[in-house]
């Protein structure tokens, strides 16, 4: 049995530099790569705005999903990366919230103290199955 292997990459430059794609489908699964609030370009978007940054954030993972011709119904695991989880974790849970709606994935959020950039507020990773 052989397993279907696909990649999807936003066509920024960072991902060729660190050797990265930013989703890769095996078979029926689909592991998303942390996604974060930048635009295209590459530019940065919302400093200082956790819900700035996490509804960029979300339109980037849509993004990806489109890609694959996922939706978000079928997403399995999400996992939030939060700097200052006491400070932004109910206004980012309150976007989250309004994203996705009646689905119910299994989620984790996780305090960190940093992310990969200065002014990054909170990164998403998640799991998809594809039928």
């Amino acid at each position: 049995m052989s397993s279907t292997l696909t990649t999807y990459h936003h066509g920024v430059e960072w991902e060729e530099a660190n050797g990265v794609s930013q989703a890769y489908r095996v078979g029926g699964t689909l592991y998303i790569a942390g996604q974060f609030s930048h635009d295209m370009s590459g530019a940065f978007i919302g400093e200082g705005d956790i819900e700035a940054q996490t509804e960029q954030t979300l339109r980037n993972l849509d993004r990806v999903l489109a890609g694959f011709n996922v939706t978000r119904n079928q997403l399995a695991e999400v996992i939030v990366y939060l700097t200052h989880p006491q400070e932004h974790a109910a206004r980012c849970i309150a976007v989250w919230k309004k994203y996705i709606g009646a689905h119910r994935p299994a989620g984790t959020l996780i305090g960190v103290t940093g992310l990969a950039f200065p002014h990054q507020l909170v990164e998403i990773r998640a799991v998809a199955h594809l039928p």
